[in-house]
C-alpha cells in the first residue's frame, strides 16, 4: 500500500480532531469528483436537471463519504485510496442523474404497451418478420410471462428505463428486477426454441 493511502487510512481511524479534518478533506475530494462527473454529463441531461446538479452533488458526496467510512476495513491496497474512495461518489452521483432526469417523466406500464414488445422485437431480428413468427412471439409473452415480467421487461426494454429508476418506482430492488427479467427472457428462450421456429431469437 502506498504511504499517502496509508496516511488516509491511520487519519480515518483516529480520534476526534485529526478524524474529523481527513473526513471533511475526503469529502471536499468526493464533493469536486462527484462535480466533474456531473460536469461530464451536463450536456445530455434535462434542464431540470442541470438546474439543480449542486445539490446532487451535494448528496452523491454525502452518501459516498458514509459509504467509504463504513466500508474501510475492505479496502486492500490495489489502487490509491483516492482512487478507491472516488469510486463511490461516482456511483452515487451517476444514480442520482439517471433518477432526477426521470423523476417527471411518466412510465407507460400498460398492456396496449407490451404489446408493441413483440414488435420491437420482431424488427430487432429479421427471422420474425413473418407474421406467423410475429403471432408465436406474442403468443409465447402472452402465455408464458407473467403480469409483473411483462411490466418490467416493458419498460426496460421498450420505455428504457434505467434499472435503479425503476426499482424505486416499484418499491422493489436493482437486484430482483435483473432477476425478474433473467427469469422472463429464460422463460421466453424456453417457449421459442420448443416451437423450433425462432430458435437463438433472444
Amino acid at each position: 500500500m502506498d504511504k499517502e493511502s496509508e496516511d488516509w487510512l491511520e487519519a480515518l481511524r483516529a480520534e476526534a480532531s485529526v478524524r474529523d479534518e481527513a473526513l471533511a478533506r475526503l469529502h471536499s475530494l468526493l464533493l469536486r469528483v462527484a462535480r466533474a462527473e456531473a460536469g461530464r454529463r451536463r450536456g445530455n441531461l434535462p434542464p431540470q436537471t442541470v438546474a439543480e446538479l449542486g445539490d446532487l452533488c451535494m448528496q452523491a458526496a454525502n452518501d459516498a463519504l458514509e459509504a467509504v467510512t463504513r466500508k474501510l476495513d475492505s479496502f486492500q491496497g490495489l489502487s490509491r485510496f483516492t482512487t478507491w474512495a472516488s469510486k463511490f461518489v461516482v456511483l452515487e452521483i451517476s444514480s442520482r442523474l439517471r433518477s432526477h432526469a426521470w423523476r417527471d417523466r411518466r412510465i407507460d406500464l400498460s398492456a396496449a404497451t407490451w404489446e408493441q414488445l413483440a414488435s420491437s422485437y420482431l424488427t430487432a431480428d429479421r427471422a420474425l418478420e413473418q407474421q406467423e413468427q410475429k403471432n408465436l412471439l406474442r403468443e409465447a409473452m402472452a402465455q408464458n410471462l407473467t403480469d409483473r415480467q411483462r411490466m418490467i421487461l416493458t419498460a426496460v426494454v421498450m420505455e428504457e428505463v434505467p434499472i435503479d429508476v425503476l426499482a424505486e418506482r416499484l418499491g422493489s430492488s436493482r437486484g430482483r428486477l435483473y432477476k425478474v427479467l433473467h427469469d422472463a427472457r429464460s422463460k421466453l428462450r424456453r417457449a421459442l426454441v420448443q416451437d423450433q421456429q425462432t430458435e437463438g431469437l433472444l
